[in-house]
């Protein structure tokens, strides 16, 4: 039996230097692995979007969804809104200035160049070379297996 590949891709604030993304893409493994995954704004998110869902061809029939929505970005938005608004609420009930008050939380860290707007984890089972000896059917299957861990 042939070794199956696998990584697990995590960013962090220590990856934000271009000098760190260069790393990554001569670490022992081949991989990019090291990579700023950390998604600083609204630009980056909009990016990933477009990147893990194909937008940019015509073979977004590959992709299963097997959480979220096929939008990230929408999915982020939700999340900031259901996680963070009751906290945005009364931060702004306790400001006596306007300009202290946050319209918009998911806005208001996007543009924060200090803050992290999302961190893309990315799960990798296998490398292209298994995954070509491989049919359409032994694929779908592999989404079984990641909506049971999900």
């Amino acid at each position: 039996m042939s070794e199956l590949a696998y990584s697990l891709h995590l960013g962090s604030d220590k990856n934000r230097k271009n000098i760190s993304k260069q790393n990554g893409k001569n670490n022992l493994s081949g991989t990019t692995s090291l990579p700023n995954n950390a998604i600083q704004n609204v630009r980056q998110l909009s990016k990933v979007d477009k990147h893990n869902y194909r937008k940019y061809d015509n073979e977004q029939d590959l992709i299963e969804i097997v959480r979220g929505t096929s939008s990230p970005l929408d999915d982020v938005k939700e999340l900031y809104l259901s996680e963070f608004e009751e906290a945005r609420l009364e931060y702004n009930s306790k400001q006596s200035r306007p300009s202290r008050m946050i319209d918009n939380y998911f806005d208001n860290v996007s543009n924060n160049e200090k803050k992290d707007l999302a961190c893309e984890i990315i799960l990798e089972l296998g490398d292209k070379e298994y995954w070509d000896t491989k049919d359409e059917n032994f694929k779908k299957k592999m989404s079984e297996v990641y909506k049971k861990t999900s």
